[in-house]
């Protein structure tokens, strides 16, 4: 059997390694202190801020497009209440000899005048070859009692 030498109380441990090249705390380096640590690389700052600018420029340009879909929606439904605001003027001030339904189709022409607007039940193909007035539209009285606009005539 073999016997424990007793320790020294006094004894001091001395380091062989060169004191310049030990790190007193290596786990605060910024590089790996050991052959077999893992590889530190830098940060590339600028390629980070280039991806960063990049992603942010998509992610703008994404909602602002999307805005412009939802502005140019409400540009078309504001003139959609335009023309249906326009279209009940015209059959208002037009000559009916009848009184219109609400959910009724009708069609509004003008006279040949121009002054003048014409609300009828009959539709422009069912005139003939010859229709005694200009076809401005298909329309359909609304409950709120303004004019959906079915078809409208095309204005070449």
């Amino acid at each position: 059997m073999s016997e424990k030498k007793p320790k020294e109380e006094n004894e001091e441990i001395i380091n062989p390694i060169d004191p310049d090249k030990i790190a007193e705390n290596p786990h605060n380096l910024p590089y790996a202190h050991t052959v077999s640590g893992v590889e530190i690389k830098p940060i590339d700052k600028g390629k980070v801020k280039g991806r960063s600018v990049k992603a942010m420029y998509k992610q703008t340009d994404m909602q602002l497009d999307q805005i412009r879909k939802q502005i140019e929606l409400l540009a078309q439904q504001a003139q959609g209440i335009k023309d249906r605001v326009t279209i009940s003027e015209q059959i208002y001030n037009a000559e009916m000899n009848f009184e219109p339904l609400i959910g009724f189709t009708y069609h509004l022409y003008e006279r040949s005048s121009g002054d003048q607007y014409v609300l009828s039940m009959v539709g422009p193909r069912e005139w003939g070859p010859n229709p005694p007035y200009r076809f401005i539209a298909t329309v359909e009285l609304l409950s709120d009692h303004t004019w959906e606009i079915l078809e409208k005539a095309d204005e070449a």
